[in-house]
């Protein structure tokens, strides 16, 4: 089963399962979930849940043991930043270090890395179509929560005006919808694990647009430094698909912190991409 997962402290979250109800054919199950409505449908012969939390999906570290035979998990939410930039993002959770904003500290979540692709892809098409003033991403890999489930956030960031804007809210919808109706299926790729360059990291979103790459985890510039071989080898591991190779957003690692990658890399013997 695949679940897509709203939150009742999220407005961005009700307008985009707004936007799915809208869109897409579900219907209302005899049982609730958290005491809100729970909605199921199927996508190619793949059975959905839309279910609603009370809390922040951050929080969300129990939610598996309410449901049995997960394949995926899609948390539809806001994302915020200071920049106020309009922008449709995709993620996976989870805690390179610290667990700041729910999870556990230095796990991260199983990465559906073809999904995010398809919900990118998605969000571009969306964008493009409809003339959308916003601009798309992978984030890198953060906050909560750290699940042995493969999960991913589809996200509409970043200020309480994008959050109600209906149309932006559609992309991310669909985008979803995208993710979970090819989960599985989707056509073969490589997979990639990314470290280096910005949270929002333009280089690895343009090579998942030009090639035929998909990514998982992407480990920030800011994270480097204190990024331990344990964790590294884990989000490897933690990819639900084999991971070919890694790719470094050279320029955007600092100096000091390019032997430590590299020696990491050697230790685990992962090939890279220097990009």
């Amino acid at each position: 089963m695949i679940l897509i997962v709203a939150s009742n402290k999220d407005v961005a979250s009700l307008n985009i399962r707004k936007q799915i109800m809208k869109n897409y054919d579900f219907s209302e199950e005899s049982i609730g979930f958290e005491g809100n409505p729970s909605y199921s449908a199927e996508f190619n012969s793949k059975k959905v849940k839309l279910v609603t939390l009370n809390n922040e999906s951050v929080y969300a570290q129990n939610l598996p043991a309410s449901f049995s035979k997960l394949g995926l998990i899609v948390f539809i939410s806001r994302h915020s930043s200071l920049s106020g930039m309009p922008t449709l993002s995709v993620h996976t959770p989870g805690n390179l270090n610290a667990a700041e904003l729910g999870g556990v500290p230095q796990t991260v979540s199983i990465s559906p890395a073809k999904a995010m692709r398809e919900a990118l892809n998605s969000m571009m098409k969306f964008k493009t179509e409809n003339i959308l003033q916003y601009e798309v991403s992978y984030e890198g890999t953060h906050h909560g929560p750290s699940l042995n489930v493969p999960t991913m956030f589809a996200e509409l960031g970043s200020s309480i005006e994008q959050w109600n804007d209906q149309k932006a809210a559609e992309a991310v919808a669909h985008a979803a919808i995208e993710a979970v109706s090819k989960f599985k299926s989707s056509p073969p790729t490589k997979i990639t694990l990314g470290i280096g360059g910005p949270h929002y990291n333009a280089k690895f979103t343009r090579i998942a647009f030009e090639r035929d790459v998909s990514f998982g985890h992407m480990i920030p510039k800011h994270v480097v430094p204190t990024l331990t071989i344990d964790v590294l080898q884990q989000c490897v591991r933690k990819t639900l698909e084999d991971v070919d190779y890694v790719t470094l957003d050279w320029k955007g690692i600092r100096g000091e912190d390019k032997p430590k990658v590299a020696r990491m890399l050697d230790e685990l013997s992962l090939p890279f991409e220097k990009v």
